[in-house]
């Protein structure tokens, strides 16, 4: 049965429209990208098939374009467009920190870092630097390594962190193994870090590791 044949209220779009963006399944939401299907099967069962096939929505879309040319089902028209709107939610994310709103809650940041940093092959570690309120002044991803691990220099966070103005600092670095628990060497460099801001009177929020599901704030832990 073609999608336009189906009841009206569990059509993709028309269920978006009248329900709002969350209640669509993983599949309901690339079946829009898609636009249509292949042979045999409507939008929403060729999005299935590739959920099932790629080992879920992440794991798909932790491809790049070019990658994403190379899926049956998918093609350079339709990789192009899903690679377009990653980019625009990041963008989205980036623009509401550049205009330096105010950080309300602590897992707004979890899901900046998460956007920024989730999918990479190597270990990226990055500051999100905030003013006396706790608005964003910027973000930088500071050093990169190998899959292993990144070497993080206190002196050049500092030094960043004064270059900003900022007030306050949230850390943040992705594992790639998906892993999102703190390392001993995590809790360590965490500590250097917030010893080394403090001496220049900017205070350590927290730090976020970013791995497979939600990030770990190092901060609810106790270890910030």
């Amino acid at each position: 049965m073609h999608i336009r044949d189906w009841p009206e209220a569990e059509r993709p779009r028309e269920k978006l429209l009248a329900r709002g963006p969350g209640s669509l399944s993983d599949a309901e939401l690339l079946a829009l990208f898609l636009g249509s299907g292949r042979a045999g099967q409507d939008a929403v069962s060729c999005a299935r098939t590739l959920l099932s096939n790629y080992d879920g929505l992440r794991k798909l879309l932790d491809r790049d374009a070019n990658a994403l040319t190379q899926l049956r089902g998918i093609g350079p028209a339709r990789a192009c467009l899903l690679a377009a709107a990653l980019e625009l939610g990041q963008r989205h994310l980036a623009a509401q920190l550049q205009r330096g709103e105010a950080l309300a809650r602590p897992d707004a940041a979890g899901r900046y870092f998460c956007q920024r940093l989730r999918g990479l092959r190597h270990e990226v570690f990055a500051v999100l630097y905030l003013d006396t309120q706790h608005r964003a002044l910027g973000f930088e991803e500071l050093f990169r390594g190998s899959i292993d691990g990144a070497e993080v220099h206190p002196r050049i966070v500092v030094q960043r962190a004064l270059a900003h103005g900022a007030a306050a600092a949230i850390l943040g670095h992705n594992h790639p193994s998906g892993n999102p628990q703190p390392s001993a060497a995590d809790r360590a460099v965490t500590t250097r870090i917030k010893q080394a801001l403090a001496l220049v009177d900017i205070r350590l929020l927290d730090h976020f590791v970013i791995g497979d599901g939600a990030p770990t704030s190092m901060a609810e832990l106790g270890m910030v």
